[in-house]
């Protein structure tokens, strides 16, 4: 029952939320957002102190509420890694971090990829969470969330191997922001680049053609009384090829050229 009151939390947050904000209500969460630069740096770090604020004042209700029954689990948060694992530290360090990597896989999949299908994010990220407390409270609480743990460990002041609960949740939250962004992500976000570099090249050639008419407008007199000198028959020498730039500027001078001789230019090819 408690993992499914988790994940199903979790779920319902998203998609009350997720339009809103992302929903991240994590920093495991949150910092891998920040580093493939999903988020910005600044937005992130709010999101990082409302997270914790937020979970010390649920954990602060938590204790006016059931101040005896509260106290007797330290108000929810963990105390490191179980029997079962011997009380290993180093393994209790993996299993969170497996843990996280895999709830920050399925956020990323459903909730970040462009062509997740929608509608899914939400049920998909609870449904994660139910399975994962499932197999880890046993092993470690299944922290997941250093804000979930921050919470609890303040109202208690029991902070025995509380560093675990932050260091292994953005580790593996970290391992797979970086692996699913730059390998299922990214191929599908539109490719602006190539878009953009021709944007710049318009708008540099529309300067061109902007200073040829206004040197044509503004200068008549020297350009009627230029003369144009025939070039001699050489040897063609190979050139290097011309960039688009250098073939509008040749083609606007020639204009030009042939204005300043009264001859007509409408009919020239664009």
């Amino acid at each position: 029952m408690i993992a499914l009151a988790h994940g199903a939390a979790v779920g319902l947050m998203v998609y009350a939320f997720g339009h809103v904000s992302g929903a991240h209500i994590n920093p495991a969460v949150t910092i891998p957002m920040m580093i493939t630069k999903k988020i910005s740096v600044g937005d992130g770090i709010g999101y990082i102190i409302f997270q914790l604020i937020g979970a010390v004042v649920a954990a602060f209700s938590l204790k006016a509420i059931l101040p005896e029954i509260g106290a007797k689990v330290n108000f929810g948060t963990q105390g490191g890694p179980s029997e079962l694992l011997n009380g290993s530290i180093t393994a209790g360090i993996a299993v969170e971090i497996i843990l996280t990597f895999f709830l920050v896989t399925v956020i990323f999949l459903t909730a970040v990829h462009k062509k997740a299908p929608a509608g899914i994010h939400g049920i998909s990220i609870g449904g994660m969470v139910f399975l994962l407390h499932i197999v880890g409270v046993p092993l470690t609480g299944a922290s997941m969330n250093p804000a979930r743990t921050f919470g609890p460990a303040v109202i208690s002041g029991f902070w025995e191997l509380h560093w675990i609960y932050w260091l292994a949740p953005i580790v593996g939250g970290i391992i797979a922001g970086v692996i699913m962004n730059y390998i299922f992500v990214n191929k599908a976000e539109p490719k602006t680049k190539s878009v953009s570099s021709s944007t710049s090249k318009s708008k540099q050639l529309e300067q061109y053609e902007k200073q040829y008419l206004s040197r044509l407008e503004n200068e008549p007199a020297k350009v009627e009384t230029k003369k144009v000198s025939r070039p001699r028959k050489t040897r063609a020498k190979k050139s290097k090829p011309q960039s688009d730039l250098e073939k509008y500027e040749k083609k606007y001078l020639s204009r030009l050229e042939k204005q300043a001789q009264g001859e007509d230019v409408s009919t020239d090819e664009e």
